[in-house]
């Protein structure tokens, strides 16, 4: 009987650790994805201006990818992270608003590890329109300034 009721404790307790486990794991990947900090770097502002060579229109973020000539006349791609379709919605872009070919300027901020990868602030169109580009709440520069800290 005593034997019984230990078992079943540690079944108890083996299972309520489990169960704490994979709600942390599946709370770090949320936490994660959204803090700027965490992969880009506020120090490193950049301005990309060149051809849209492909658009990503999928959860969690869009990606803009630009072709972008350097001094030297040579090229590379960037990717630049954008706010999820929804947030880019409602701010007027629609998923044909930025088309293949089209000559973007983004403002933002480079990956931490130095890649051609950045987080869009801004997005300006040939014709001068300018986009919100980026995910609001992350901790980003420009966040700080629209809230006035």
């Amino acid at each position: 009987m005593l034997r019984e009721v230990i078992f079943n404790r540690f079944q108890i307790a083996a299972a309520m650790l489990v169960t704490a486990a994979l709600l942390l794991a599946a709370a770090l990947p949320l936490y994660a994805h959204h803090a700027f900090g965490a992969e880009f770097d506020p120090n490193r502002p950049l301005v990309l201006k060149g051809p849209v060579v492909r658009v990503e229109w999928v959860n969690p973020h869009t990606w803009i990818h630009i072709e972008v000539t350097k001094d030297d006349g040579e090229k590379e791609v960037w990717m630049v992270e954008g706010g999820t379709p929804n947030s880019l919605l409602r701010r007027g872009l629609k998923r044909d608003t930025i088309k293949i070919g089209q000559v973007v300027v983004v403002d933002g901020y480079q990956a931490k590890d130095r890649s051609n990868r950045a987080n869009g602030r801004d997005v300006t169109f040939e014709d001068g329109q300018k986009f919100f580009l980026g995910s609001s709440g992350t901790g980003a520069p420009y966040d700080k300034e629209r809230r006035g800290q």
